[in-house]
C-alpha cells in the first residue's frame, strides 16, 4: 500500500531525488515518465514500503479507480514511491509476466474483478484492496504466450507513444515560435541592432518594426498594442438550448482533456447528457478548463464533428478571424497564462475562475499582417497535433477491441514478431 498521508505531503517534496507516482501517471498501461514531484532518498528509504521497482504493477485503490499501470524496464528511473491512493503488485516472473497483468486489468474482465468490490459512497474506492486482489483468480497462458500477447499490444502502445512525443515536440516548438514573436519580440530586437532575424525569411521580417516602445506591460514593438484574448475571440459564442440541439451529442468534459489531448468523450442523447453538456465546439476554437486550471485541461479544436459538445467547465475562446485560431490557443495555454489562472482561481476544495478571466488574459496585439504569417507557419502545426490525436485515438480502439479476445484465447498470436512488424508500417 501507499503511505499515510502525513507521511508524504507538499512539504516533504524536493527538487530532485525519488519520484512520486501519482494518478497523473497512470493514464495508459505504462507508467508515465512525466513531471513528477520528488521525495529525499532518505525519506523514500523511510517509506521502503511504498517503494516500486522496474516491472511493479500500480493500482489506484481510491478516487480514479480502476487506473493499473507497469513500471516499464526502460523507465527513466530505477525507483519510485507510490502516492497514498496506491498499492503496487510484484510479480513472481517465473509465473506472470507484469505487461501481461496490466493488460489482464484493462480488460473488461480485469476491470469486472478488480471494481466488483468497490464503494461509489463519497470518494470511489477498493474497500480493502490487498486482500481483494490476492482473491481475483487469473487465467495464466504459459509465459512464452504471455509475452507474446503483451509485446503485440505493447507495440500498438508504442506506437501511440511515439505520436504522443511527435505532438509533444510540435506543441514545443509552436510555443517557443509564440514566445519568440509576441513575448520576446525577437525579430524586432534584432532588426534595432541591425541583424537579420534567425529562421525567417526576407518578406516576413519586413513586417516587424524596427523599435520597441513602452507601455503598461513593458517595452513593446512600436506600433503594435496591448489588449486581452478577447479583442481577438469570442467568449463562449456558441451554445445549444433547450430548442436548438442536435439529438445524439459527442460531450467532453474536463478528466476527458489533457494538454491539447482529447482522450476521451461520451456520446449521449441530449436530453440525457449532464446539464454542462452547452458549449458547442467548432474549428479553431480552443478550450481552456476554468475548475484547477493547473491541470491543464485544455485542447484546440480541429475538423470537430458536427454534435462535439463541451462542458460549461471549459472557456470556448472562437477566433474573430481564422488565422487568428492558432495565435489564440497559444496565447491562452502558454505557462504564463496558466500560471495566471491557477493563481486567480478561488475555493479551496474546488479552486476555479470565471470564464471572463480566461478571456481577460492578457496579451500583445500586432499587426493582422504579422498574424497572418504566424498562423501560416503555426496553423500547420496544429493540424497535424490534432491528426496526430485522432491517429492514436484510432490505436486505442483498435487495443480494446483486440485486448478481451487475446486476454481470453479466443485470439491467438501465431507470430508475435511479424505481427509487431506489420503494425508499424
Amino acid at each position: 500500500m501507499g503511505p499515510f498521508g502525513s507521511n508524504i505531503k507538499v512539504e516533504t517534496f524536493v527538487d530532485s531525488g525519488i519520484p512520486v507516482i501519482s494518478g497523473a501517471h497512470l493514464r495508459g498501461t505504462r507508467v508515465e515518465d512525466g513531471d513528477f514531484n520528488f521525495v529525499t532518498p532518505e525519506h523514500a528509504e523511510r517509506l521502503k514500503n511504498s517503494n516500486v521497482l522496474r516491472g511493479d504493477v500500480v493500482f489506484t485503490h481510491a478516487g480514479n479507480i480502476g487506473q493499473v499501470a507497469y513500471v516499464p524496464e526502460s523507465s527513466r528511473y530505477e525507483r519510485y514511491v507510490i502516492s497514498q491512493r496506491q498499492f503496487y503488485l510484484r510479480c513472481d516472473r517465473s509465473k506472470a509476466d507484469p505487461a501481461f497483468i496490466t493488460y489482464f486489468f484493462h480488460s473488461p474482465e480485469g476491470q469486472h474483478k478488480l471494481l466488483v468490490n468497490a464503494s461509489q459512497v463519497g470518494v470511489p474506492s477498493i474497500s480493502r484492496p490487498s486482500s481483494n486482489l490476492k482473491e481475483i483468480e487469473v487465467a495464466l497462458p504459459p509465459l512464452a504466450e504471455q509475452r507474446a500477447i503483451a509485446g503485440f499490444l505493447g507495440s500498438i502502445d508504442d506506437r501511440i507513444d511515439n505520436l504522443r512525443q511527435t505532438n509533444a515536440t510540435l506543441e514545443a516548438i509552436a510555443q517557443a515560435l509564440f514566445k519568440s514573436w509576441f513575448v520576446d519580440f525577437d525579430p524586432v530586437r534584432a532588426k534595432s541592432e541591425g541583424r537579420e532575424p534567425e529562421g525567417m525569411d526576407a518578406a516576413t521580417a519586413a513586417l516587424f518594426p524596427c523599435e520597441l516602445e513602452d507601455s503598461e506591460l513593458g517595452p513593446i514593438p512600436k506600433g503594435w498594442r496591448v489588449g486581452t484574448l478577447e479583442d481577438v475571440s469570442d467568449l463562449n459564442a456558441s451554445k445549444w438550448t433547450a430548442r436548438k440541439h442536435p439529438e445524439i451529442v459527442k460531450y467532453i468534459d474536463l478528466s476527458g482533456v489533457n494538454r491539447n489531448r482529447i482522450e476521451t468523450f461520451t456520446e449521449f442523447e441530449f436530453d440525457a447528457a449532464p446539464s454542462r453538456a452547452r458549449n458547442h465546439l467548432r474549428e479553431g476554437d480552443t478550450i481552456v478548463g476554468t475548475v484547477r486550471p493547473g491541470n491543464r485541461a485544455y485542447a484546440h479544436i480541429h475538423a470537430p464533428e458536427e454534435n462535439l459538445t463541451g462542458s460549461t467547465g471549459f472557456a470556448v475562446l472562437s477566433p474573430k478571424k481564422p488565422y487568428l485560431s492558432s495565435f489564440v490557443y497559444l496565447a491562452a495555454t502558454s505557462d504564463e497564462a496558466i500560471d495566471r489562472l491557477t493563481n486567480l482561481a478561488d475555493g479551496a476544495a474546488y479552486p476555479a475562475v470565471r470564464p471572463g478571466v480566461v478571456a481577460s488574459t492578457p496579451c500583445v496585439l500586432p499587426s493582422d499582417s504579422v498574424l497572418e504569417a504566424f498562423a501560416e507557419i503555426s496553423v500547420p502545426m496544429l493540424e497535424g497535433i490534432a491528426k496526430n490525436n485522432a491517429r492514436a485515438v484510432a490505436f486505442a480502439e483498435l487495443s480494446d477491441t483486440l485486448l478481451p479476445r487475446l486476454i481470453s484465447g479466443k485470439l491467438c498470436i501465431a507470430e508475435p514478431g511479424a505481427a509487431a512488424e506489420d503494425l508499424s508500417s
